[in-house]
């Protein structure tokens, strides 16, 4: 399925997502100068060819590159027609401090409301989930604000599957989450048992994005450990294979230039590559039907 209807927006959502982080973030998977000119260019014609080829999930934060990602998603989607979804994060901070950092945003992205705010988490304590969740805490002051009209939904983000992770989806708050699933990082999802925050948020109807779609080249490092003669590229199975996810509403990869997103587009418009993915999870020949 190339597009997802969904609550979260008013139109289906491209289940091939932009994500920001590498555009805003200097050397960030090898060498890259985010700030140089010409690379800033690159990148908000990227983010418009992505729009052209029908991508309208777009993913940022002013954690990446100290807002740069911001503005340079602000800067190609200034006056675009076609409807887009722009999501973005806040950082971890003193409730008072929030909506700081939410102003500066909406600033750097040139408009009034985004559409989804994101609380920018890695792994939630035990004492995260009690300051996000308390009374007066981040949690509140998130939905204060989106009363407000400053975004539309709001989320999380994390890398784990850990209880803080389970604690968020279950206090019915959160509208998304952001999660690292890929085929390396297959934790959020088990279905065998079944278990996992991906199998939690569907059932609470929340929007699901993944990061690190294609393994943040860790795969790769790892078949060139192991057969250093490789020549296959095995980025389009990676991508295929978290697009193929039913419960994936939204797979982001960072792409920089024109090129990529072109690539990116042409793996996520071709359906054959998809894969019935509960069916790789069968260990067991099934037996078959005795006429």
């Amino acid at each position: 399925m190339l597009f997802h209807s969904t609550s979260h927006a008013p139109f289906p959502l491209s289940k091939l997502g932009f994500g920001g982080a590498a555009i805003g973030l200097t050397d960030y998977m090898g060498r890259y100068d985010a700030a140089s000119p010409a690379n800033r260019q690159a990148a908000i014609d990227a983010i418009r060819k992505a729009v052209d080829l029908g991508v309208n999930y777009f993913d940022t934060a002013p954690g990446y590159g100290n807002g740069l990602s911001e503005e340079l998603m602000g800067e190609a989607l200034e006056g675009v027609a076609a409807p887009h979804f722009l999501a973005t994060k806040l950082f971890w901070a003193d409730p008072g401090r929030l909506r700081a950092s939410v102003e500066a945003s909406l600033r750097r992205l040139r408009r009034d409301r985004v559409d989804l705010m994101q609380l920018h988490g890695s792994s939630y304590t035990a004492d995260h989930i009690r300051e996000i969740l308390r009374p007066g805490g981040i949690a509140e002051e998130m939905q204060r604000m989106r009363e407000e009209g400053l975004f539309g939904k709001i989320g999380f983000t994390t890398e784990d599957n850990n209880a803080g992770s389970f604690a968020l989806i279950e206090s019915g708050v959160f509208d998304a989450i952001q999660l690292a699933y890929n085929f390396m990082l297959q934790h959020p999802y088990e279905p065998t048992r079944p278990f996992g925050s991906l199998i939690e948020a569907r059932k609470r109807n929340m929007l699901t994005v993944t990061m690190r779609t294609a393994t943040s080249g860790i795969f790769q490092r790892w078949v060139q450990m192991v057969n250093p003669a490789n020549t296959f590229d095995y980025t389009p199975g990676l991508i295929q294979f978290v697009l193929s996810n039913r419960l994936v509403d939204v797979g982001l990869v960072g792409m920089r230039t024109k090129d990529m997103v072109e690539s990116c587009v042409e793996i996520w418009r071709d359906e054959t590559g998809r894969i019935d993915v509960e069916e790789l999870w069968n260990r067991y020949e099934r037996a078959k039907a005795v006429s």
